[in-house]
C-alpha cells in the first residue's frame, strides 16, 4: 500500500500522509477500515515508529483518520476530510508555486489543465468535482 522513496526530497512522514490520502481517494482504503498500528506500519516500512506516529497525528488532525482508544486507528467514515482555511491557503500557495514553475518550464495552460484532469480522474474525481 505505501512505498517509501528514500531518494525523495519529500520527508518520509509526508510520503506516508500523501500515499494514505491517495489510497483512500482511490478506494483502496474504505471509511471505517482498520489501519495497521504505528509499530506494525513502521516495521513493514522499515522506518522509525516516531515517523509513522507523526504521519498518523497529522492525518488525524486533518480528519482523514481517527483513533479509538483501545481499538486502534481507522479511516474516518466522513466522505471527505474537513478543509480548514489554513490548509486551503497552503494548497493555493502550492498551486501558485507549481504554476510559476510550469510557466518557466514552458508548459502550456492546456497541458497543465490536462494533467490536473488526468490526476483527478485517477483519484476517481470528475472534471467538475
Amino acid at each position: 500500500m505505501i512505498t517509501i522513496n528514500e531518494r525523495s526530497a519529500l520527508p518520509i512522514y509526508e510520503q506516508i500522509i500523501q500515499q494514505m490520502k491517495e489510497a483512500i481517494l482511490k478506494g483502496m482504503l474504505q471509511g471505517g477500515e482498520k489501519l495497521p498500528s504505528v509499530r506494525e506500519l513502521s516495521a513493514s516500512l522499515l522506518v522509525n515508529p516516531n515517523t509513522v506516529s507523526k504521519a498518523y497525528q497529522e492525518l488525524e488532525r486533518q480528519g482523514v483518520i481517527e483513533t479509538l482508544r483501545g481499538k486502534g486507528t481507522f479511516v474516518s467514515k466522513r466522505t471527505s476530510p474537513r478543509m480548514e482555511q489554513e490548509r486551503l491557503e497552503q494548497f493555493q500557495m502550492s498551486l501558485r508555486q507549481l504554476t510559476v514553475e510550469a510557466f518557466y518550464l514552458g508548459i502550456s495552460i492546456e497541458q497543465f489543465k490536462d494533467w490536473v484532469d488526468e490526476y483527478m480522474r485517477e483519484l476517481g474525481r470528475d472534471k467538475d468535482a
